[in-house]
């Protein structure tokens, strides 16, 4: 086996990309688990955090892209935030990025534990934990290893069988209630903008990974057009599918014996109150699919920003090797697998934490690491066409309307003061931020300089490539 530091080129088309976003978004988990969390929130109004958090995260993108239609490359945001803040802020950038892949990979392991122990328990089998997190993370890294695009294939039909079987389940609830709209859930009274930011941090959750095709530039089929275009239609799509389903099982559920909020599997619940239990085991298998997709999506991901990071020497340089023959970050890849399973593991088993707590954390804290990543990029982005010579007063607004947005969930975060572990994870995420600028310190001033100069090589090459 020999290594080489080129990825399969020309090899994604723009449905790989799209399978790869949405894969990584991943619907079935916001319907599966997270809209309970997002009611906790904002109760009746939790369609509108969804729809706040969609609009916030298209101005994300409006700035993402101005990357993204002029260059490409891999590494994902760090790639383009080095193009526009240099070496330091792209080194932060990835730094984020990493963390954030890593953790919300972890929500798509322990989701899959979740629903993959569900089903082995309608066949009275008991699999531990730790069995189902290798057999998850294997999986995906066999995937990831031998080919990317039979990777995201197989990630987008998952999420079809789970999405098709969702929305079937909505389309009942609904005809139940003949389809009257439920006035209750446009009712702003009570609601403040405290509730509301708590409420868009759970829809970033939620929407995360829309930019993950960036991570495949190198890798992509007319990426200048594929890429931008993957991005802006996996945020339309799933935000729209968020919205119609939350505002459902909030509707679905009333009446019932416990509240959303107390409800773990609420899908399952109504299919059972709406007299379609046949749907329990196919939705419980496509969320296992589902979570599935998400974590072999991350893992691609994540080793992908890894691999960039590893050419500029901010990680060992071996996890900038690429396999010869599949053309895939193998290195990389096996680091992430192997960190993705040590830590859930521990979470586990020296925490004591329970699968479906450890699910819940671990996308809170993957979630301060895309909000890193994406204020950063969203500064780099005017600094970047600056220096081109095409920053426009348009650019200037989308950034400031970012950013402003973006204060919403970061204040949210904090205040008011959320309970235990929660209220640690910020701390926790700002000591992780300190090690990666510490590294990025660490580097000779000499090898920052020729990093820089790397850079710019890579960058034209980019817009070459992508123009060729």
């Amino acid at each position: 086996m020999n290594d080489t530091t080129q990825l399969k080129p020309n090899c994604l088309h723009f449905k790989e990309l799209l399978a790869q976003n949405i894969a990584l978004i991943s619907p079935t988990m916001t319907a599966a688990l997270i809209v309970p969390l997002m009611f906790s929130n904002t109760g009746n109004i939790s369609w509108l955090s969804y729809a706040v958090g969609t609009v916030m995260l298209l101005f994300v993108a409006f700035n993402l892209n101005q990357f993204a239609k002029r260059t490409t490359n891999s590494g994902s945001m760090y790639s383009y935030t080095c193009a526009g803040l240099g070496f330091g802020g792209g080194a932060l950038c990835g730094w984020c990025l990493v963390w954030a892949y890593l953790f919300i990979g972890l929500a798509g392991t322990t989701g899959f534990t979740i629903f993959a122990g569900k089903l082995l328990a309608m066949v009275h089998i008991n699999a531990p934990p730790v069995v189902l997190f290798a057999m998850c993370l294997g999986m995906s890294f066999i995937m990831a290893y031998k080919d990317i695009k039979i990777s995201t294939l197989v990630m987008l039909g998952l999420e079809a069988f789970s999405v098709f079987f969702i929305l079937v389940l909505c389309f009942i609830v609904l005809g139940h209630h003949h389809f009257a709209v439920d006035t209750a859930q446009f009712s702003m009274k009570g609601v403040s903008l405290l509730s509301l930011g708590m409420g868009v941090v759970v829809a970033i959750f939620s929407l995360v990974g829309f930019e993950s095709s960036t991570a495949f530039g190198e890798e992509a089929v007319n990426p200048l057009k594929t890429i931008p275009r993957s991005i802006t239609w996996s945020l339309l799509i799933t935000g729209a599918f968020f919205i119609f389903v939350t505002y459902v099982e909030v509707l679905g559920v009333r009446g019932y014996k416990d509240p959303l909020d107390k409800i773990d599997a609420p899908l399952n619940v109504l299919a059972t109150m709406y007299n379609v239990p046949a749907l329990s085991p196919l939705l419980s298998a496509g969320a296992m699919f589902s979570f599935f997709a998400l974590a072999s999506s991350c893992m691609n991901a994540g080793a992908r920003v890894m691999f960039a990071m590893g050419r500029h020497g901010f990680f060992h340089k071996s996890t900038s090797a690429a396999h010869e023959e599949h053309g895939t970050p193998h290195i990389a890849l096996a680091a992430m697998t192997i960190l993705m399973f040590v830590v859930v593991t521990f979470c586990k088993y020296a925490f004591k934490m329970e699968v479906l707590d450890a699910f819940n954390d671990a996308g809170t804290m993957g979630a301060f690491g895309f909000l890193g990543a994406y204020f950063l990029i969203t500064l780099a982005a005017p600094v970047y066409l600056k220096k081109l010579n095409e920053l426009q007063t348009k650019d200037i607004v989308l950034c400031v309307a970012a950013i402003l947005l973006m204060v919403i969930p970061a204040i949210g975060s904090v205040y008011p003061i959320p309970d235990a572990p929660v209220k640690y994870f910020p701390y926790i995420f700002l000591v992780y931020l300190f090690f990666g600028v510490t590294r990025a310190l660490a580097l000779r001033p000499q090898h920052v300089r020729d990093i820089g100069v790397q850079i710019h090589k890579e960058h034209i090459s980019g817009i070459l490539a992508a123009q060729e």
